[in-house]
C-alpha cells in the first residue's frame, strides 16, 4: 500500500501539552506527529503532518489533499462546531475522511456535541486522547486496501 494521508489540526492543537493538560494531556503535537509518521509507515503509507489556526488555511490543504492524498485524518478542534466552509471543502474529497477528537466531546459543553465535519466523516474517534490519531491511521489504512 502507497499514498500519504493529510493529518489536519486545527486551532490551538499548536499548544497541546501546555494548553489544559487535565484535558488534552501532556504531549505535544510534535509528539504526536512522531507517532501518527511511525504508524503509517506500519502500513506503507506516508503522513503530511499540518497545524493552523487560520480557517482558510485549513480548507486549502483539504483542497491540496484532493489531488496528493489517498485520506484525511482531521482534528478540526473548534472549528468542529462551527465551520460550514471546512465541511464544505471535506465534501469535495473522494477518499475516507476520519474526525479525531482527543477529548470525548460528548460529556463536555452541549455546544462541543454538535459536529459539521461528522456529516462528512467515514468515521469519528473522540475521547481515546491522542491514541485517536493513531486508530484513525489504522483505520484509513483498512478502508483504501478495501478499494
Amino acid at each position: 500500500m502507497t499514498g500519504t494521508i493529510y493529518v489536519l489540526n486545527g486551532p490551538n492543537l499548536n499548544l497541546l501539552g501546555k494548553r489544559q493538560p487535565e484535558i488534552y494531556g501532556s504531549e505535544t503535537l510534535a509528539d504526536v506527529e512522531a507517532a501518527a509518521v511511525s504508524q503509517a509507515k506500519t502500513h506503507g503509507l506516508e503522513v503530511r503532518f499540518l497545524q493552523s489556526n487560520a480557517e482558510y488555511q485549513l480548507i486549502d490543504w483539504i483542497h491540496e489533499a484532493r489531488e496528493q492524498a489517498v485520506a484525511i485524518v482531521i482534528n478540526p478542534a473548534a472549528y468542529t462546531h462551527t465551520s460550514v466552509a471546512i465541511l464544505d471543502a471535506l465534501n469535495t474529497f473522494e477518499g475516507p475522511v476520519i474526525e479525531v477528537h482527543i477529548s470525548n466531546v460528548h460529556k463536555r459543553e452541549e455546544f462541543r456535541q454538535h459536529s459539521f465535519v461528522s456529516l462528512r466523516a467515514d468515521g469519528v474517534i473522540a475521547g481515546c486522547g491522542t491514541q485517536g490519531y493513531l486508530l484513525a491511521i489504522d483505520r484509513v489504512a483498512r478502508l483504501i486496501a478495501t478499494t
